[in-house]
């Protein structure tokens, strides 16, 4: 029972530091991104060229990344996916299980 204690507390906290960083990650962006612009937007006199947001774009598509790794959102290869590959693996399994017991019955 005391190894079950701390197995549930071992994934509370990595799910819990998983969080943090995530979060983590998201502050240091909206920060470092916010001067960006604000920087641009003081000393340039056309601030909608797209050349201006291309650390904001790339980095948001990497924050996304971690988002969806932290929040377990896989629209391509969520849950679902997972199970019906996992469930295939395992009737394929059965189904070469089955044909070496009738080859092994001849």
């Amino acid at each position: 029972m005391k190894n079950f204690n701390k197995e549930k507390y071992d994934r509370a906290k990595k799910r819990v530091d998983e969080l943090k960083g995530f979060y983590i990650h998201l502050t240091i962006y909206l920060v470092i991104n916010t001067f960006i612009l604000i920087n641009i937007y003081l000393n340039t006199d056309s601030f909608w060229q797209w050349e201006h947001f291309i650390t904001l774009m790339a980095w948001g598509i990497g924050l996304l990344f971690h988002a969806s790794k932290t929040f377990g959102f896989n629209p391509l290869l969520g849950k679902d996916w997972e199970e019906r590959q996992i469930q295939k693996y395992i009737d394929e399994d059965k189904e070469e299980m089955n044909k070496f017991k009738k080859d092994g019955d001849k």
